[in-house]
């Protein structure tokens, strides 16, 4: 009885994350996604991206990354709870692998499996998830970002008026026919062999960085200004994981040096 419990579970989970895959890209088809690159080659779906890196954005707003950039080589740092598990099984569908740890532990044990996968993929973190405080970065990708050798690309992602969810996040839903942005920040170098004092230093900018980015960016999508700069998001059809990812859209934005990385670029008039 237990075995055939635990089949009959194992078939709800798959297609439960089917479904929800289904419903995230149904649903998100029809928001306009906008982004602007403070350093292009930060993104995996950029012709010149410089990787692996460690991709952060509040738990709130995980909707827009799982929705635009699967099939990067991307896999996604989820929780150990079992309730992850439905996570996990939507993501695989719109083409993410999986990594199971706790970015408040350390990410032990995404260190040791993403160590025995030849340490290749791009890795995309919620860094307040799975239960917060909202908007506050945990050390665990610090700790992972110095172990692993891989930079921070911190990524402010805002909705115009979202729906929020009674959540310790209040977790955003894009309206129907509205519009997403996203400004993905320069890469963020983290050291060998950090000290607590110093690993907490680095996770204050990093923190600091991601709200002043996510702040950017909801004020974009509130104002729907353009920019000369910004280019549209691309999406993966539901079911597609597995194929290569020379498949993915990519675009080719002009070169612009940026003077500051936290300035937004001016208007085209």
């Amino acid at each position: 009885m237990k075995r055939i419990l635990r089949r009959l579970e194992g078939r709800i989970r798959r297609l439960g994350g089917l479904l929800a895959a289904m419903g995230v890209r149904a649903w998100t088809n029809t928001v306009e996604f906008q982004a602007q690159h403070l350093d292009p080659t930060s993104d995996p779906v950029h012709p010149e991206f410089r990787g692996p890196v460690i991709a952060i954005f509040w738990h709130e707003y995980m909707l827009c990354p799982m929705a635009t950039r699967g099939l990067t080589n991307t896999a996604i740092l989820a929780s150990l709870h079992r309730d992850a598990d439905w996570l996990t099984e939507a993501a695989r569908h719109l083409g993410f692998d999986s990594v199971r740890g706790s970015s408040r532990r350390g990410g032990s044990a995404a260190l040791l499996e993403l160590l025995r996968a030849n340490n290749s993929r791009n890795l995309g973190i919620t860094p307040d998830g799975p239960l917060g405080p909202r908007r506050s970065v945990a050390l665990g990708p610090i700790f992972l970002a110095s172990k692993l050798g891989r930079p921070i690309v911190p990524i402010g992602i805002g909705y115009d008026r979202p729906w929020r969810m009674s959540t310790w996040d209040r977790f955003a839903i894009p309206r129907l026919n509205s519009r997403a942005r996203v400004i993905w920040g320069e890469r963020i170098e983290v050291p060998p062999d950090l000290d607590r004092p110093t690993l907490e230093s680095i996770r204050a900018e990093v923190q600091d960085r991601l709200i002043q980015l996510t702040l950017q960016a909801e004020n974009w999508a509130a104002t729907g200004q353009r920019y000369r700069q910004q280019v549209r998001m691309r999406m993966q059809p539901v079911g597609s994981a597995g194929k290569s990812t020379q498949q993915v859209p990519v675009f080719a934005p002009p070169r612009v040096r940026w003077r500051n990385p936290l300035e937004m670029i001016p208007p085209s008039h």
